[in-house]
């Protein structure tokens, strides 16, 4: 955990400063899910999937994730997916890092030559842009999921059959 910490904080900070700053959040919401995101981390043993935009979109519903998917999909120009669909590369899912991939509800899917496809919940945190490519050092394509679709993944994923590459990076 302590190794991502400074990963976690960076990703929820700068999320929470650009939802702040793209009015999709008031500032005295931020405040408060910054306080649950800090009390959560100080009390679960396995406080790296705890995230400010679970917090912000189920925990206080002060945030609409539809409205966040759209900016997504019509600012940015992500695509959408959803994690079930999909069958997931061999080489990606060998070398899944679950605690990354929780801290960033992030989740690498595909990997084409030159080119890795990320799903991703928090692609307005350019902490969580930054992490991924330099981990990749490729081309990389970002598509926009649900919370609930990278959760969901996450949540299946049996840490025993995962191997993490985390400590070698």
């Amino acid at each position: 955990m302590a190794s991502i910490k400074p990963l976690i904080m960076r990703a929820n900070r700068l999320l929470g400063a650009t939802l702040v700053g793209q009015e999709l959040v008031s500032i005295d919401d931020l405040d408060e899910a910054n306080e649950r995101l800090a009390e959560l981390m100080g009390s679960q043993s396995q406080s790296h999937q705890v995230s400010l935009l679970s917090i912000l979109v189920n925990e206080k519903q002060v945030l609409s994730e539809d409205q966040l998917l759209d900016i997504l999909l019509e600012e940015h120009g992500l695509g959408l997916i959803d994690l079930s669909n999909i069958d997931f590369a061999p080489e990606l899912r060998e070398t899944l890092d679950l605690k990354v991939c929780w801290a960033t509800l992030t989740v690498p899917f595909d990997l084409m030559e030159d080119t890795v496809y990320l799903a991703t919940s928090y692609y307005l945190s350019p902490a969580v842009r930054t992490h991924w490519q330099e981990m990749f050092n490729k081309n990389v394509v970002w598509y926009a999921s649900t919370v609930d679709s990278i959760m969901r993944f996450l949540e299946g994923c049996d840490d025993a059959s995962v191997p993490s590459i985390a400590g070698n990076n």
